[in-house]
């Protein structure tokens, strides 16, 4: 027969509440996978919970287990270099022919080539994270954005001579080649390619000081004639009234209605020379001047080209066209 405890409820109860209070230790066991829970068993009540997130945190206390974030490089060699720093097996670059906003990207831990294999019970082995990133903000040159802020804009008088007197650096007078309106072998080849655009919408070429002087003291006369015509057939007339501007002098007015600008498309880049149609339109007792940038989606894109082709050929990168996703 079993002795009866000599220990009151007191002495019971302290010696539950010792053994409740004891401590053990839990360390990181050796050769821990962060990837993988950990779990223990709490004493007090048996609750059963995951220390992994504890584990993760306590290794990447000194060091991250991996590379995340968004570098924003000031140039393009700048950004080919980050590029070749942290490049891998599956890198890649994007890029994204805005006129707005150009931009090029580096993803260093894109992800691996290949189909998916979504019955992988380890998970698809080509998936990367996509979170270590370069990216590249191509700079619009100052004259760019000038010349493309007006390019098409309805200007009075005054504002346009203000703008083409801010402007000047940017005209160039056409040459004797362009002048002469025809091509030749001996031409420089965007000589040719101007002299092509002047004949395709029947355009020819001014001087600064042209322009200059109409922005000053530029003045339309107009004279208004009326026109009948009259079908002897069928006895349907037609009338209309014909505008004609002419100088103060009662000549025909006869003004050049293209001018060259050279100027880069990103900030430091290599020049490049784009007619600009120059119009006017009366309206009343106002004259509107029209200066509009004639194709200029072609120098961009030229410009950008040569800046991708350049980027991936010092990254031996692949190198797709768009947004990559977020």
């Amino acid at each position: 027969m079993t002795e009866p405890s000599k220990k009151n409820t007191a002495e019971t109860m302290r010696e539950v509440m010792a053994d409740l209070s004891k401590h053990i230790p839990i360390m990181t066991p050796e050769g821990f996978d962060l990837t993988k829970p950990h779990l223990v068993d709490v004493p007090c009540n048996r609750e059963v919970v995951d220390l992994g997130d504890m584990h993760r945190h306590a290794a990447e206390f000194l060091k991250p287990a991996r590379r995340a974030g968004t570098d924003r490089l000031d140039d393009l060699a700048s950004f080919i270099a980050w590029a070749n720093r942290f490049k891998g097996e599956t890198s890649a670059l994007f890029a994204l022919p805005d006129m707005q906003k150009p931009s090029l990207t580096c993803i260093a831990d894109y992800h691996a080539p290949g189909a998916i294999d979504p019955m992988n019970v380890s998970g698809d082995p080509t998936a990367r994270h996509c979170h270590h990133r370069g990216v590249y903000h191509f700079p619009l040159s100052d004259e760019w954005k000038a010349w493309m802020a007006i390019s098409g804009a309805a200007l009075e008088k005054d504002d346009l001579g203000e703008f083409i007197e801010a402007q000047a650096k940017d005209i160039m007078d056409p040459t004797p080649n362009i002048l002469n309106g025809r091509e030749k072998a001996e031409c420089e080849s965007w000589e040719n390619r101007l002299i092509q655009t002047a004949a395709k919408i029947e355009g020819r070429y001014g001087q600064l000081t042209q322009l200059l002087a109409m922005s000053k003291q530029f003045q339309v006369y107009e004279k208004s004639d009326l026109s009948l015509t009259t079908n002897r057939d069928t006895g349907e007339s037609q009338m209309q009234f014909l505008n004609e501007h002419k100088t103060a002098e009662g000549a025909p007015l006869n003004i050049p209605n293209l001018i060259i600008i050279a100027i880069p498309v990103f900030r430091g880049g290599a020049l490049y020379r784009m007619p600009v149609r120059f119009r006017y339109r009366k309206s009343g007792g106002k004259i509107w001047f029209i200066l509009s940038v004639y194709n200029p989606e072609k120098a961009f894109e030229a410009s950008f080209d040569e800046a991708i082709t350049q980027a991936t050929a010092e990254t031996e990168l692949p190198t797709f066209m768009g947004v990559p996703a977020a």
